[in-house]
């Protein structure tokens, strides 16, 4: 498949209700026609929570079961993350899954001190690149944007680069350009798919949701501090063809993750 389109929703969460939030996506769902992958923001069923034995599930629970549901109901990649508890250790785990109810995952590897994630999630090591119609996909977690190591894209081994996040709106500058970088320095699509307002610490999300062409131009973005959907389809040929012409990858420093 030469083109990919996507829908990425930008939703003000219901603090830790999970049932809520899902009704909530439901009906967003309806909305949404003819397109091949479904982005909700980090924790979507909670909002941004460290209370994470009163909220998280367990392996085919109740949120990965409705992720399945939906996702083979609609016909299109789901992709979202929630607080997983695996055998008592707990993971902001992200699942990306297919209509045919196949399940590729990524547990977030940097963990925000700030609000003490560092302590209450687990932090994950896998760093797995998916296909799915014909596209190589990297899905990552919020504060791994700040990591350009995590994300590098060796040999153009990925297209496109997904961040679901919970970005305070305080530091959306920072969320814009670093979208930006992670586009150009890896020559691929990104999208950064965020919430928007205030969780039940007070802090103020302003959303900023988008999709970047490799060469840093911004082609969909949603409104600050508004809900809504956004869809686009992105084109591999115009990647392939600007991978091509400009080929920096080829002089990129030869250094390994270990």
């Amino acid at each position: 498949m030469k083109e990919l389109t996507i829908a990425y929703i930008q939703a003000d969460l219901v603090w830790e209700d999970s049932i809520a939030n899902l009704i909530k996506f439901e009906k967003q769902f309806k909305k949404i026609k003819d397109v091949d992958i479904v982005i909700m923001p980090e924790m979507f069923n909670t909002g941004f929570t460290m209370n994470v034995e009163d909220n998280a599930q367990e392996p085919n629970g109740t949120v990965e079961k409705w992720m399945r549901e939906q996702s083979n109901l609609y016909g299109f990649m789901l992709i979202g993350s929630f607080i997983h508890n695996n055998n008592g250790n707990y993971y902001n785990r992200l699942l990306m899954v297919h209509p045919n109810g196949d399940i590729d995952w990524y547990d977030k590897h940097h963990l925000f001190r700030l609000s003490d994630e560092n302590i209450k999630i687990k932090q994950g090591q896998y760093n797995p690149i998916i296909k799915y119609k014909n596209w190589n996909i990297k899905a990552l977690i919020c504060y791994d944007l700040r990591f350009p190591v995590w994300s590098r894209n060796k040999e153009n081994e990925y297209d496109l680069l997904i961040y679901v996040a919970n970005w305070p709106r305080v530091r959306s500058e920072m969320w814009n350009t670093l979208l930006k970088a992670r586009a150009i320095e890896n020559q691929s699509y990104v999208v950064g798919v965020n919430r928007v307002g205030k969780d039940f610490n007070g802090t103020r999300h302003s959303g900023d949701s988008m999709v970047v062409r490799f060469d840093g131009r911004i082609v969909s973005e949603l409104p600050h501090n508004k809900e809504g959907i956004g869809i686009v389809t992105v084109s591999k040929e115009k990647l392939n063809n600007f991978r091509e012409e400009f080929p920096f990858y080829k002089d990129a420093d030869k250094f390994e993750i270990i």
